[in-house]
């Protein structure tokens, strides 16, 4: 049957637009940029602090490693009269000085063990003399620790004579259970009570009784 030519022309219109459509090319929209994303730095571990090593503490008062012998010691509320004795003696300067010292710290119930009258015989100004010596008989020259002490003490045999600033010696011992001794001139003992409190110039071992020189 002949094709009516009423529909010729709809039918010639859709296939060029088809035609049209597929030879179209869309230009593709253009690419994105790549964004940069910043990787955050790895944050480096952070280090633990060393642990301070604690200097104990004196009659309950925190003592200063960075001061000095005497404002540690008067800092301390049990050693009050050792101080006062100090200061009598006029040794306040010396034991500010740069040292290093040893200093064997009778308590007050240490010099309260002495015969009454003792300690305000000694404050007495025409005593002073006698007082320096006694204070100094409790100072040895150096920084001696405890852990020196001991070693001094094992190298002698269970012993160490130990030369203090006054001139005569003390002798130190192992008490056997981790402590020391002080045996003095006249062979009294102290024990040492609270060993190694550091100081700006030099080391205090607090003891639990006077020393005598002879």
């Amino acid at each position: 049957m002949p094709m009516k030519p009423h529909l010729t022309l709809p039918i010639a219109i859709a296939s060029a637009l088809a035609l049209a459509a597929c030879g179209k090319q869309e230009t593709p929209p253009p690419a994105a940029e790549p964004v940069a994303v910043e990787t955050p730095a790895e944050t480096p571990p952070v280090e633990p602090m060393p642990a301070a090593s604690e200097n104990p503490t004196v009659g309950g008062a925190a003592m200063d490693a960075s001061k000095d012998i005497v404002t540690n010691a008067s800092a301390a509320p049990n050693l009050s009269t050792l101080v006062a004795a100090v200061k009598a003696a006029d040794l306040v300067g010396t034991l500010q000085g740069a040292g290093p010292f040893t200093v064997f710290a009778p308590t007050d119930d240490a010099f309260a063990k002495l015969p009454a009258g003792t300690v305000d015989g000694l404050l007495k100004p025409e005593k002073k003399a006698d007082l320096a010596g006694l204070l100094t008989y409790h100072v040895v020259a150096g920084n001696v620790d405890a852990a020196a002490l001991a070693q001094q003490i094992e190298a002698g045999g269970g012993s160490a004579t130990l030369t203090t600033v006054q001139g005569a010696t003390l002798t130190a011992k192992s008490d056997g259970m981790g402590g020391i001794t002080l045996t003095d001139g006249k062979g009294g003992t102290a024990k040492v009570t609270n060993a190694d409190v550091r100081q700006s110039n030099g080391v205090v071992h607090v003891i639990d009784s006077v020393l005598m020189p002879k």
